[in-house]
């Protein structure tokens, strides 16, 4: 057995098949669990997580269940899968068709997943996710316009983070206040991909930044290539620092959500000044 897959099933030893509820998941649950498994990285996937415990609360169902739900939702994980990552098997027939809701419509299924959370708590779907919203309208279409792309926004943010484990993918730096999720192709672009984390890489607020305004790009080999528009700066200390040291290496890859090959061209074809 290889040592990646004997940490994933030392993970999850205590969530045996046995100690699953004979209850069925139904979509809805699916769906929520789905939500956790987005935002979480794949490391903390575990009965004694603060967050596990909390769904496992609102849905009726004891830690070792959800852990268990969630190592199933790895099962279909393809990044996992490329690492040879197996997560945990028994999934049901429903989890891959929750699945690939998510995958074809990340922007419906996202605010979904979202919006149901905070039907299960009694709160505000503005104050599960935590959007800002003093600068909405006080009610009517537009509100709900915003606060729909402010929650996706949001969940973005958090899926491709944790997809990182909350590190910059080029340099490491592992302080959530100082992280961007980055969109490969721009919000404005794509609209079916705005959501989805496979189009974002985790970035420090500088790099993405460089990353945006196409100084900087991330190649399909997931190399790091820096702009000849300001090579002619290489006598910049502060350029050699924070750009010129990186270029040609190496990114760090997310535990899950790779990014797209296609997304990475469409970076390198149509925003990298090369």
């Amino acid at each position: 057995m290889s040592s990646s897959r004997w940490m994933v099933k030392s993970r999850f030893r205590g969530c045996k098949v046995g100690n699953m509820p004979s209850n069925k998941w139904t979509r809805e649950e699916l769906i929520l669990a789905f939500n956790l498994y987005c935002k979480i990285p794949f490391g903390t996937i575990h009965i004694r997580n603060p967050q596990i415990i909390l769904l496992a609360k609102i849905l009726g169902r004891s830690p070792s269940a959800v852990s268990w739900k969630l190592a199933n939702l790895a099962s279909l994980d393809p990044t996992l899968k490329k690492r040879n990552i197996a997560g945990a098997s028994h999934g049901a027939k429903l989890d891959a068709e929750v699945w690939g809701e998510f995958n074809n419509n990340w922007d419906l299924l996202s605010f979904e997943s979202e919006r149901l959370l905070a039907e299960k708590t009694g709160k505000p779907v503005e104050e599960v996710t935590d959007i800002e919203i003093f600068d909405l309208p006080k009610s009517g279409k537009e509100r709900e316009t915003i606060v729909k792309v402010r929650v996706n926004q949001s969940f973005f943010r958090k899926a491709v983070l944790a997809a990182y484990d909350f590190k910059c993918c080029i340099t490491g730096l592992g302080v959530p206040e100082l992280l961007n999720a980055s969109h490969i192709i721009p919000w404005s672009k794509d609209e079916a991909n705005r959501v989805n984390p496979r189009n974002g890489l985790c970035l420090n607020a500088i790099h993405d930044r460089a990353f945006d305004r196409g100084l900087l790009t991330i190649t399909p080999d997931f190399k790091i290539k820096i702009s000849k528009s300001i090579k002619r700066n290489e006598v910049d200390t502060a350029l050699q620092d924070f750009l010129f040291r990186y270029d040609g290496a190496e990114v760090k890859t997310p535990t899950r959500f790779l990014p797209e090959v296609k997304f990475l061209k469409y970076h390198n074809k149509n925003i990298f000044k090369a």
